[in-house]
């Protein structure tokens, strides 16, 4: 529903989105996932795919200012809030150069594909990275599913976020999984972790 909202109702949407990682795990999720593949102070760049409002793209630049990070969506209305360098784009049609950024990285983005579509995304990030492909999305299971709806109340969830994502947590991934579709596209020294409470699955994985 997001993807078809006109702007005024899908900025609402996104807004519940940073809140949720803001709260409920996706920053703690990143920092801890990028504090494994870069040094303290060290300078780097990221691609980060299906940025939409650009909240985790600020929440890697807040924790490692040496990050410079470009954000690409498909909407160029969900860009709007995101920090500069952006790019409206197509994820399967990336307009860069090979190894034109260290990290290729995406967040709660994946799960909106089949199997065989995240494999040939996947194929394409690991030819846009120098270093390292790094994804976050959601560990499918039923306290992530009924989460939004039972906690609407306390929230005040729009019900866009609620409808979308609890179809998000249907169409997600178990931990092997995910390691199994990134091992297909030929990241097989891909690490994929747990985070719970939060529901959430980190993938790192070497190119």
């Amino acid at each position: 529903m997001l993807d078809h909202a006109p702007p005024e109702v899908a900025r609402a949407s996104l807004r519940d989105l940073a809140r949720v990682n803001r709260y409920l795990g996706g920053y703690l999720v990143l920092r801890k996932m990028f504090a494994r593949v870069v040094r303290p102070g060290e300078s780097f760049s990221v691609l980060d795919i299906g940025a939409a409002s650009g909240d985790m793209g600020a929440a890697i630049q807040r924790s490692f200012p040496g990050a410079r990070v470009t954000s690409l969506d498909y909407k160029s209305d969900h860009l709007a809030q995101a920090a500069d360098p952006r790019v409206a784009g197509d994820a399967f049609h990336l307009p860069f150069r090979p190894a034109s950024f260290d990290f290729v990285f995406s967040s709660l983005f994946l799960h909106h594909f089949t199997n065989e579509q995240v494999v040939e995304l996947f194929t394409s990030f690991r030819s846009i990275a120098r270093r390292a492909v790094l994804a976050i999305d959601l560990d499918r299971g039923p306290l992530a599913y009924y989460f939004l709806p039972n906690t609407r109340w306390l929230f005040g969830w729009h019900a866009i976020t609620i409808s979308d994502g609890q179809i998000s947590v249907g169409a997600a991934f178990k931990k092997e999984e995910l390691r199994a579709l990134a091992a297909r596209a030929g990241l097989g020294g891909a690490e994929v972790r747990v985070h719970r409470p939060w529901s959430r699955l980190s993938l790192v994985a070497p190119v």
